[in-house]
């Protein structure tokens, strides 16, 4: 059948649609993608503002016209860590709903990092053993360990990229004790659940989901996203740590001009950078791999096992 999922982001609104059937691989067929940063149009209260609500409505409408045109049999709508948080999301989904006929589902973070967790598993296979999955969204950062399928620990931290952006960086290019300040408090975050993973032993194999890993990934010298997705693609601790003060130093207009490095993103791939950086170094990791599953092959994933055998 052919599956549509969804996401909405808060970088982007992402519908992904792919040929499936239980116990094969899902094929992507096409891709309809927005940029709306949802976690940059909160307004201080929390909210999102009317604006930000009129254009979530209309994205939403016009991503599931693409997914009709596309033949898409069922559409797998979900939002993560910038609805889930908004303190509005309510009435937001409620117009969402009203207007699009969509119903989104909101996934906990918990959730977010058990579907990536999944997906990472199945791309990698069981000879991979113990995994250790790192996600770098645009409102959270997810880590999970485990064994199986289902991990042994996940966790979900308000650290994703266009967050912190927003709410640390405002100067561009930013200001040397903006960056200071904001490094601390990603390393203390993280720190508080290095304990959490410990006590289950040393992962045999360490990945890394994401934009902002695969964009990291590229400006050390991986392969560009052109040269598909079997070919193995890795960010080395050294590498990032070699990064990081030159995105520091650049403007948003400079770091664009980076191989692999899209407009959209350029604003917030330091913070991004300060996270895995963090992340790598808090959990002792010197080098990630990068996966090309994530979250929304995760939740196509999950809902595969749940349909019937192919005749």
């Amino acid at each position: 059948m052919r599956l549509g999922v969804l996401d909405v982001g808060s970088n982007t609104v992402h519908l992904l649609v792919v040929d499936a059937h239980p116990g094969a691989r899902p094929l992507p067929a096409h891709s309809h993608k927005a940029d709306l940063r949802l976690a940059q149009l909160l307004d201080p209260a929390g909210a999102i503002g009317p604006d930000g609500v009129d254009r979530l409505v209309a994205t939403v409408r016009e991503a599931m016209e693409a997914a009709e045109d596309k033949g898409v049999e069922e559409v797998l709508p979900f939002a993560t860590s910038a609805v889930r948080e908004a303190t509005n999301a309510d009435e937001v989904l409620a117009r969402v709903r009203e207007e699009t006929g969509v119903d989104l589902q909101v996934l906990s973070g918990e959730e977010e990092a058990k579907l990536t967790f999944l997906a990472a598993r199945r791309w990698f296979g069981w000879s991979a053993g113990k995994l250790l999955v790192l996600d770098i969204g645009g409102g959270s950062l997810e880590i999970a360990y485990g064994m199986d399928e289902e991990p042994d620990c996940a966790v979900s931290l308000p650290l994703g990229a266009g967050r912190l952006t927003a709410a640390w960086l405002p100067k561009d290019p930013p200001d040397p004790s903006d960056v200071k300040a904001l490094r601390r408090h990603v390393r203390a975050q993280i720190a508080r659940t290095v304990g959490e993973f410990a006590r289950f032993g040393a992962p045999d194999h360490i990945v890394a989901t994401s934009k902002t890993f695969k964009q990291l990934a590229r400006l050390a010298g991986a392969a560009r996203s052109a040269d598909g997705l079997y070919v193995q693609r890795e960010l080395k601790r050294k590498s990032l740590e070699d990064w990081v003060p030159r995105l520091a130093a650049m403007t948003t207009h400079e770091r664009a001009e980076l191989p692999g490095v899209s407009d959209g993103r350029a604003g917030q791939l330091l913070a991004g950078a300060l996270v895995a950086e963090g992340a790598m170094d808090l959990f002792g990791v010197e080098s990630v791999e990068i996966c090309p599953w994530a979250l929304r092959e995760g939740v196509i994933l999950r809902r595969l096992d749940h349909l019937p055998p192919a005749a």
